[in-house]
């Protein structure tokens, strides 16, 4: 299992993104990500640049939940040339957008509302989305199961991983703890994304440094 750090907070990136990525490029991780809102659209591209130029993979993550703002951001992503989109639910009209491009697409099974995101749907209903994304030709599946209102996030990311294809499975938002980590490895997860627990210094106790909190997570889930 690996992770990938996204340079948010509250589900929006913040302001210092681009002066943040080099501090934790130096760790060696392969996988980071922001959000489609909090910053300007040149700070986006700037960030999705050094990424790239580093050799890692970029994630975008839909906030919205609505059908015209979901598609601007699926043309977002296509312009910035983001390697995988997570979130939204209009599966085939993202889909739409993204042909020809390389950006791969994650969608959220389930119901996310509000913001900062929570989840709504049964385990039945999730599997079924999860399905439904498979048969569609979707490179995975997007899972918030820590956010979830109406499941056991556990057993959502067991249900899931009977359906979804290997290396699909991410499980996004409030995996902050070592024991969340060691639980959705068990569960059966491929990655989990990873903001304020690394960004405001609450993954390892008394550790004021962003960067070590995401060099012991990095640690964490290499020994896991």
């Amino acid at each position: 299992m690996e992770f990938a750090l996204f340079l948010t907070r509250n589900d929006k990136t913040v302001a210092d993104c681009l002066e943040l990525f080099p501090q934790f490029q130096v760790l060696g991780l392969r996988h980071f990500g922001f959000k489609d809102v909090g910053v300007e659209y040149g700070t986006l591209q700037a960030l999705a640049d050094a990424i790239h130029a580093a050799g890692a993979l970029s994630y975008m993550e839909i906030v919205s939940a609505a059908k015209n703002e979901c598609l601007r951001s699926a043309e977002l992503a296509a312009q910035l040339g983001v390697k995988r989109l997570l979130g939204g639910t209009h599966v085939k009209e993202i889909q739409a957008v993204l042909v020809g491009t390389a950006t791969q697409y994650f969608p959220a099974a389930g119901i996310p509302v509000g913001h900062p995101v929570r989840l709504e749907g049964s385990v039945p209903q999730i599997v079924d989305d999860c399905k439904r994304f498979m048969d569609q030709g979707c490179a995975g599946v997007d899972l918030l199961a820590y956010r979830s209102t109406d499941a056991d996030p556990l057993e959502l990311v067991e249900a899931a991983r009977k359906v979804v294809a290997p290396g699909g499975l991410i499980v996004s938002g409030s995996v902050g703890t070592q024991e969340r980590i060691r639980a959705i490895r068990e569960a059966g997860a491929d990655m989990f994304t990873v903001g304020n627990a690394v960004l405001d210094c609450t993954y390892l106790p008394n550790e004021t440094s962003a960067v070590e909190q995401a060099r012991a997570m990095l640690r964490d889930v290499d020994a896991s």
